[in-house]
C-alpha cells in the first residue's frame, strides 16, 4: 500500500483516484470543488481540505489539472506541493500541458529535490473510470520505474516515451490526430448518407477495409454502429470539443515552436475552434458530425 495525494477530481481524475482507492492504496483526495471531494470520499478517498493535508505524509503526488498555469502553481506556487511534500516524493502529473511547461516543472523538482514525470493520458471517461487509460510518460528511467506500479493500476498501456515533457508532445500529436482522423470519419459517414448507404452497412464496409481508424470502430460518430459511443447520447462527453481544441491548440503552439508543418491540424483546430465560439464546447468532440448535417446553430 503506498500513501497517494491525488490531487484534480474532475471527469478524468474522479475515476483514476477510485482506482487506486479499489486497488487498496491509502489516497488523500483534494479538488478546489467541495462536491468532487465528497464523491472521492464515497469510493474510498480521505478527504483532503487544503494541499498540505492531501501531501502531508504522501510518498507520490498524482495530478490531473486543467493547464500548465495550474500544474505550475499547484506544485511550485505559494503555499504549493513542493513546500510540503517530504524529500524525494515523487510527483506524477497527469495533466495534459504544454511540453515547455512540463519541462519547466521537471526543472523545478529536480532542483527541488523531487523526482518527477509528466504522465498525460489517452482513452476518455470511460478509460479512467475502467483503469484502462493510456499513459504516455516523460521523464527520468528511475522516475518512470517509482511511477509505473501507479500508473499500472490507473491504465492498461503504459509507455515510457523519454525524457521529462516527451510524454506531453506523444499526447499533442496523438491527440491532433484523433482530432483529423475524427473530423474525416464524419465526413464518410456523412457522404455514404447522402449516396444511399445507411451508417450500419458502411460501418461494416470501412471498419475491415482501409478507412478503418479509432474513431470509426472504437468512437463511431454515427449513431448506431458502436453502442458505447455518445453519438448513441446525443453526443454528451466523452471527450468535449473544448478539450479536444485545447490539446489543438497545445499542437499548433509546439509545431510553430518546432518548425513543424501541420496544415490538416490547423484545418482541425479552426473547425472545433468554430464549434468552440459558437457555444458547443460542452459537446462531444464527434458531435462535429451534428455540424456536417448541418443540425447546430
Amino acid at each position: 500500500m503506498t500513501q497517494i495525494a491525488f490531487i484534480g477530481l474532475g471527469n478524468m481524475g474522479s475515476g483514476m483516484c477510485a482506482n487506486l482507492c479499489k486497488a487498496g492504496h491509502d489516497v488523500h483526495a483534494f479538488d478546489l470543488s467541495a462536491e468532487a471531494v465528497k464523491a472521492a470520499a464515497e469510493q474510498g478517498a480521505k478527504p483532503a481540505a487544503t494541499l498540505a493535508d492531501a501531501v502531508s505524509g504522501a510518498e507520490v503526488i498524482v495530478s490531473m489539472l486543467p493547464a500548465g498555469k495550474h500544474v505550475l502553481s499547484v506544485y511550485f506556487g505559494d503555499d504549493g506541493v513542493a513546500s510540503h511534500a517530504a524529500p524525494g516524493t515523487l510527483f506524477l502529473d497527469c495533466s495534459t500541458i504544454s511540453v515547455e511547461d512540463a519541462r519547466e516543472a521537471a526543472s523545478k523538482a529536480e532542483a527541488a529535490g523531487f523526482p518527477m514525470v509528466d504522465a498525460p493520458v489517452s482513452g476518455g471517461t470511460a478509460a479512467a473510470d475502467a483503469g484502462t487509460l493510456t499513459f504516455m510518460v516523460g521523464g527520468p528511467d528511475e522516475a518512470f520505474a517509482k511511477a509505473k506500479p501507479i500508473l499500472d493500476v490507473m491504465g492498461k498501456n503504459i509507455f515510457h516515451a523519454g525524457g521529462s515533457g516527451n510524454g506531453q508532445a506523444a499526447k499533442i500529436a496523438n491527440n491532433m490526430l484523433l482530432g483529423i482522423s475524427m473530423i474525416g470519419t464524419c465526413e464518410a459517414f456523412n457522404l455514404a448518407e447522402k449516396l444511399g448507404l445507411d451508417a450500419q452497412t458502411f460501418y461494416d464496409i470501412s471498419s475491415t477495409a482501409s478507412g478503418q481508424c479509432w474513431s470509426m470502430t472504437s468512437y463511431c460518430p454515427a449513431p448506431g454502429p458502436v453502442p458505447t459511443a455518445p453519438s448513441n447520447r446525443d453526443y454528451k462527453p466523452g471527450f468535449a470539443v473544448a478539450m479536444m481544441l485545447k490539446d489543438l491548440h497545445l499542437a499548433a503552439g509546439a509545431a510553430k515552436a518546432a518548425g513543424a508543418e501541420i496544415a490538416l491540424g490547423e484545418m482541425a483546430e479552426k473547425i472545433y475552434e468554430d464549434l468552440d465560439s459558437r457555444g458547443h464546447g460542452g459537446l462531444d468532440f464527434s458531435g462535429v458530425m451534428k455540424d456536417i448535417k448541418r443540425q447546430l446553430d
